[in-house]
């Protein structure tokens, strides 16, 4: 014991986990010097015992293995020196391999990775910041003492947990100030505040003509402005928002926005009363308020416009204005006459009566609402339509609402920009500038932007393209909200299904697991050939093409009505602007679908293609007929329903019975009362008034004679399929056939 006491008392000191480390690997030195010792006892007691035999082989052995014989016959302290020098070698191998694995364990922390974390930071911004899944935190804090179940992407962890997923994750923690991300500067463009009154300067008023359909609109501004656009609309009903500028005898200028009066253009409608000043609601004499009507007078009180009633129709001798003006009062529209502000006026569209009168009410209104705008400074504006020409490209029809817009000017306007090559007035006349409240035509635009949006204009080229940036970064930011928001319920719905399957099946051994499992997939089946065909069937892939963004965007809002999914499922694969292409042909052919072009053309070769390829391509120029086309087409894909169609009936006057071989048949005696009886077709039994019978007959024969027909008024006698149904007396027997007839959708567009 001598070594390892002097190797104790030459310990150098050193931490706490050296000590330890050293005190173990003494303990190790000692428990092997006592096994060296104890087995050094043994072999010499052996060799006590065994010395005769020994000494006769010490010769070969001390020949062929001098060193080992000389040791085997040293005393017991030349023994302890062998040991000690054994130990010694053991002690200094000892020391390098923990230095080595000490020196690897080092290495070893400085390569864990490094994550920068901070207190209240979310399950998210953790997983993030670890560069791992959302599902790694809730796996590593799944067996702790914290409820997984509530916890939810955004949930704040406390520091005592991330710490525990760091350490199980095998990482670095490192403590940091909390991280904002980097906000993007706003780059949008935005109106300007409001200007200065000595600034502001008259300006004609903008003018909407609403009401119901058929009710006269178009024919009453026709008679304004002198122009005949309702012989250019098909059937004389108005497409689209048209903007124009009438200049009165009287020197006055009136803009007027000639919003149509269909119902499928509701939306349209609502944007003309938002850019308005004044609206004038044109209600038949003959007809009274409608529907139309009353989403007119609503759009004109949302905009909080001032309403000027125009009662059309008055020339014809069914006419009722005052019928008109107390239907109104139920709608909170007062007319004069019933000490209300709303100027009423006698009109007749049809052969230009009053229509001065009703020009000078406008005008009147106007000077007192004292409509007034900055002509200085950048253009605003409001895009009023918009739509692609051939040689021109995107066109806009806008109304300027503040500036005087130029030649050159730049302009944005949603999620495009122009710089104005051309303006054109309500005539199609090139004009250098627009002031307040005028209509224009402005052509320039790199895209087509919406109708409804709003025009600013921009100091130049590069910072439009900065505003567009920004908005398009926005509309993205505000798509991956949703699109996180969708997958946040799709991972709890996961989480959610998970744990209801776990909770299942946690009791279970693993194989009946397995086995519930192969039952569940047995029962899964993919479709087979007629299922897939009939699903197929109950879907109708569309796709929609308009000449203007209005007329496509009236459209969408009608198939937003569409309430009838479980009957056929209405897809909209495709809509734009413009004619129709190849690409919309071949949309068409991969989804089955069938193209709806309105006010748009197809060309001959577009038409060969679509006809080759299969796919239906239907044109409409009037609204309403596109929608009962798609109307038609969706009944088309509907089943059939089975109708029963009643070919005659008889009533039973006697019951007896026949003998056929062994068995013994029931008859009616029975007399025609309506129609005919065919014995090929479908028989009923009716018995207070309930049907208890249904099938074929067996015989029918008139006297003893098989008849084939028996006519109103005749007898004969019947028996049926069915053995065991017994006639009575007052029974009815109906005969029918069944006919399949088309079934229709029960979409109603609300037209």
């Amino acid at each position: 014991m001598w070594e390892l006491t002097v190797y104790k008392q030459k310990r150098p000191a050193g931490t706490l986990s050296r000590r330890r480390g050293r005190i173990n690997m003494n303990q190790k030195i000692l428990k092997v010097e006592n096994l060296l010792r104890f087995h050094t006892i043994c072999r010499q007691l052996h060799s006590l015992g065994q010395r005769r035999i020994l000494a006769q082989w010490k010769h070969v052995f001390s020949s062929a293995y001098p060193v080992w014989t000389a040791q085997l016959y040293s005393w017991p302290w030349q023994t302890d020196m062998l040991f000690g020098a054994a130990l010694s070698q053991y002690r200094l191998l000892v020391t390098k391999k923990e230095e080595k694995s000490r020196k690897s364990q080092l290495s070893s922390t400085k390569s864990k990775k490094e994550v920068e974390v901070w207190i209240g930071m979310t399950v998210e911004e953790l997983a993030r910041a670890m560069e791992k899944d959302v599902d790694c935190i809730y796996e590593a804090l799944m067996n702790t003492t914290m409820d997984i179940d509530s916890l939810e992407a955004d949930s704040h962890l406390d520091e005592v947990w991330i710490k525990e997923v760091i350490k199980k994750a095998g990482m670095k923690l490192k403590w940091s100030k909390l991280k904002q991300d980097k906000v993007r500067e706003n780059k949008d463009a935005v109106r300007r505040p409001h200007a200065d009154l000595a600034l502001l300067t008259p300006r004609s008023p903008v003018v909407t003509i609403m009401g119901h359909v058929d009710h006269g609109k178009t024919t009453l501004l026709d008679k304004l402005r002198k122009t005949q656009v309702a012989a250019s609309e098909a059937g004389g009903i108005t497409q689209h928002i048209g903007a124009f500028l009438v200049s009165l005898p009287s020197g006055e200028k009136i803009t007027f926005l000639d919003t149509p009066g269909h119902a499928a253009f509701s939306a349209m409608r609502a944007r003309g009363a938002q850019v308005t000043d004044i609206v004038i609601l044109v209600v038949a004499a003959d007809d009274g308020v409608m529907k139309q009507t009353v989403e007119s007078i609503q759009h004109a009180k949302d905009a909080q416009v001032p309403i000027v009633l125009a009662i059309n129709k008055c020339d014809k001798a069914e006419a009722d204005p005052e019928k008109v003006k107390k239907e109104l009062l139920a709608y909170d529209v007062v007319c004069e006459d019933y000490g209300g502000d709303v100027q009423a006026v006698h009109v007749s569209a049809l052969t230009g009566d009053n229509l001065m009168a009703l020009a000078e009410a406008t005008v009147t209104l106007a000077e007192m609402l004292e409509l007034k705008a900055d002509p200085t400074g950048p253009v605003e504006g409001t895009v009023i339509e918009s739509f692609t020409d051939k040689g021109r490209g995107p066109v806009t029809t806008a109304i300027i609402q503040r500036g005087t817009l130029r030649k050159g000017s730049i302009l944005v306007a949603g999620k495009s920009w122009a710089k104005v090559r051309s303006m054109f007035d309500e005539n199609g006349k090139t004009i250098n500038e627009a002031s307040p409240s005028m209509p224009v035509g402005i052509i320039g635009w790199r895209d087509l932007p919406s109708a409804g949006d709003e025009i600013l204009e921009v100091e130049s080229e590069r910072r439009a393209r900065e505003v567009i940036d920004w908005r398009k970064f926005e509309q993205e930011q505000e798509k991956n909200k949703e699109n996180l928001k969708v997958i946040e319920e799709k991972r709890k719905e996961h989480q959610d299904a998970h744990r209801k399957a776990r909770e299942k099946y946690g009791t279970l051994h693993w194989k009946e697991r397995s086995f519930i499992k192969y039952q569940k997939n047995k029962e899964q089946k993919p479709l087979k050939l007629k299922e897939k065909a009939e699903r197929d069937s109950n879907v109708l892939p569309i796709i929609i093409k308009g000449d203007v963004d209005g007329s496509v965007e009236a459209i969408l809002n009608i198939m937003d009505t569409y309430d009838a999914s479980h009957e056929c499922e209405l897809e909209l694969v495709h809509f734009g602007v413009g004619d129709i292409s190849e690409n919309d042909v071949n949309l068409a052919e991969t989804f089955h679908g069938v193209i709806y072009g309105f006010n748009v053309n197809a060309g001959n070769v577009i038409e060969q293609s679509a006809v080759k390829k299969g796919v239906k391509i239907k044109l409409h120029k009037i609204i309403y007929r596109l929608i009962e086309d798609l109307q038609e087409e969706l009944s088309s894909r509907l089943p059939c329903t089975v109708e029963e169609h009643i070919i005659g009936e008889a009533s039973v006057l006697a019951t007896f019975s026949i003998t056929e071989g062994k068995k013994k048949v029931p008859v009616a005696g029975c007399r025609v009362q309506k129609g005919q009886l065919e014995k090929q077709k479908k028989f009923k039994l009716i018995r207070n008034r309930q049907v208890i019978w249904k099938g074929t007959l067996t015989s029918m024969k008139h006297h003893k004679d098989d008849i084939s027909i028996i006519k109103t008024g005749m007898d004969c006698g019947l028996s049926l399929d069915e053995e065991k149904i017994e006639f009575k007396v007052g029974d009815e027997i109906v005969c029918y056939e069944e006919k399949e007839v088309l079934t229709k959708t029960s979409w109603d567009p609300g037209f």
